[in-house]
């Protein structure tokens, strides 16, 4: 298993937990965006940049993507992706996209993107609190753990 990130929207303080346990699991987790971004030095740490363009990132997440890696991203359509190739998806805060619920998401998306479109302020999500950190590093720490005892 390796772990993606969809990095040029992942906010810092996610990062800092995906840092963390990429260290105590010794798992490969890759930063994917179209900027250089910082990372710790660390054997299990990369930052792989690609061009500026519409979705290029998360096209190169799903071309290098196998099947049972974990991709960290808050982009529905690429979830959607993730979960087609036999991949995992966990946003950021801490809610796992699974074939059950990621139909439901993009309707919802798409919704939203409707009402936009038209005019309306739709607002942008609240900010992260203490609660979804902590629900994603819970997450985080679950699926870790269920590949670790199955690999």
């Amino acid at each position: 298993m390796k772990i993606w990130v969809d990095a040029d929207a992942c906010p810092g303080v996610i990062k800092e937990i995906l840092f963390r346990a990429a260290e105590r699991r010794q798992i490969t987790t890759t930063l994917v965006a179209n900027q250089s971004l910082a990372t710790p030095p660390s054997p299990y740490i990369q930052m792989l940049q690609v061009p500026l363009g519409f979705d290029v990132a998360d096209n190169e997440i799903v071309r290098r993507l196998t099947a049972g890696d974990l991709v960290i991203t808050a982009d529905i359509p690429l979830a959607a992706e993730v979960i087609e190739k036999g991949g995992k998806a966990l946003n950021p805060r801490g809610e796992l996209y699974t074939t059950d619920n990621i139909k439901a998401r993009l309707n919802m998306r798409d919704f939203m993107d409707t009402l936009r479109s038209s005019g309306v302020n739709t607002g942008g999500p609240p900010p992260l609190g203490q609660n979804e950190r902590q629900h994603f590093a819970n997450n985080l720490d679950r699926l870790l753990t269920q590949h670790q005892s199955h690999g």
